[in-house]
């Protein structure tokens, strides 16, 4: 099979590397790529919303499969342009896409069709949005309704924080069209939670839990990004794992989610003219009355995929599911699929200097000769200079992906690996995975903590 993978960060290199775990034999072309991908396979010099290009690519190297990883192509119509042209891609169209590119849709939906999620409101300038920010009481939360790369969404502590973001966002064009729009959503309680969903448009197999980190700094400290490191798996999604705190919300929560969440927006998008077909990412909240919606994303999650991919154990392999669904529908063998963890994996990601404000670019990446069991490096901003040295290009610069046994040995792994690595102004977090480490610790003898 010879695939052609749309993109050039993390996520696409992770999928590039289980591509060829699941079969050593695929040719993998990659646009435009990075430096860790083109170690699997061919990069192109074309960039990924560059959809006329892309197409004259596909036809004139004959790929059996096209897979976007980002959202902006899937956002510019990638997939309708493929399908007219009688190529088989795994995405949903632009106007499926929707449900992550307009977080004001995506809310509509949720609340005309009953999926839990987050009272709010679609104020359309800055006294509305103060108006409703005031209504809900502080904390609140302020979303740009756009593609923000991740950083669209602003926790307001206080309500002085919450009008400060408003004006910040409406009059201010803190994240240009992004912010053209924006929601003004209670504040939710909980744990967040990531979940995958590979979709048809009405079947769909869902991948294992996944947790990711957003804040910068270690004890979830310092600004918001685009997720600084991810973990798998999560006990509170697991009933199957012997350590759980709270039993009423993760029994059964994989069936909970399909049955009150992922089901119902599969039906309401298609009810509206928008069958969804690809991966669809759901982003909860795990409250005290159960899981509701933070967000929907239209592709596999950055740098959540880095985590689950190692660690993922399924039959079908994910690239036959994935075929499946470019081709209009998932087997039966595949929607009876019972997908699984192998032991845990933890990801750091290594984040350039300035990240994620300004990230500077540029400066040389030196990386330890070898990786130790069960490491893996994913390339994310990475790029070769003019001498041929690795060098930053982007804000998350790099993903390190440990498995093992267990979440304190992924840790550990993960952790020692990243910090061998060299670039300047180079920043990591080193409590990945906090919180399911604080999970098994409280389930364990008092006598064998002391130990």
């Amino acid at each position: 099979m010879r695939v052609l993978i749309v993109g050039g960060g993390g996520r696409e290199h992770a999928l590039a590397w289980k591509f060829r775990q699941d079969d050593p034999r695929v040719e993998i072309l990659a646009a435009p790529g990075n430096p860790g991908i083109a170690e699997l396979g061919e990069c192109l010099t074309i960039a990924a919303t560059d959809i006329d290009a892309l197409l004259r690519l596909a036809v004139d190297r004959t790929v059996d499969l096209t897979v976007v990883g980002p959202e902006a192509p899937l956002a510019a119509g990638i997939v309708d342009r493929f399908r007219d042209a009688g190529l088989r891609v795994f995405g949903p169209t632009r106007a499926a896409a929707e449900i992550e590119t307009s977080k004001a849709f995506a809310k509509r939906l949720m609340l005309e069709d009953g999926i839990p999620t987050a009272r709010a409101e679609v104020p359309t300038d800055v006294s509305a949005a103060t108006a409703c920010a005031h209504r809900f009481g502080a904390p609140v939360v302020v979303k740009a309704s756009g593609l923000a790369a991740g950083k669209g969404v602003i926790v307001c502590a206080t309500l002085a924080e919450a009008d400060a973001a408003i004006a910040d966002i409406l009059e201010g064009n803190r994240f240009g069209a992004a912010g053209a729009e924006v929601l003004v959503e209670e504040f939710m309680e909980g744990e967040e939670l990531s979940m995958f969903a590979l979709t048809d448009g009405s079947s769909f197999v869902i991948l294992p839990g996944l947790q990711d980190h957003k804040r910068l700094h270690d004890n979830d400290m310092g600004p918001n990004t685009g997720g600084i490191g991810a973990y798998v798996p999560v006990t509170l999604a697991d009933p199957d794992q012997p350590v759980s705190d709270a039993p009423d919300r993760s029994i059964d929560l994989q069936d909970r989610v399909a049955r009150t969440i992922i089901e119902p927006t599969l039906r309401g998008l298609a009810a509206r003219g928008r069958p969804f077909t690809g991966l669809l990412y759901v982003g909860l909240m795990l409250t005290r009355s159960g899981p509701r919606v933070v967000e929907f994303n239209c592709r596999f999650g950055d740098p959540e995929t880095q985590a689950l991919l190692p660690a993922l154990r399924m039959k079908p392999t994910l690239l036959a599911m994935m075929a499946e669904v470019a081709a209009g529908r998932l087997s039966r063998e595949s929607v009876q699929a019972v997908p699984g963890i192998r032991g845990a994996c933890v990801t750091t990601v290594l984040a350039a200097a300035n990240y994620p404000d300004a990230p500077r670019t540029g400066d040389p990446i030196t990386l330890p000769p070898t990786a130790g069991a069960g490491v893996v490096v994913f390339h994310a901003g990475t790029a070769r200079d003019a001498q041929g040295r690795l060098v930053t290009s982007g804000g998350r610069v790099l993903a390190v992906s440990a498995s093992a046994p267990d979440i304190f040995l992924a840790q550990q792994r993960s952790l020692d690996y990243a910090r061998q690595v060299r670039f300047a102004g180079c920043q990591l977090r080193s409590d990945i995975g906090w919180r399911e480490i604080a999970r098994h610790q409280q389930s364990q003898p008092q006598s064998a903590r002391a130990t």
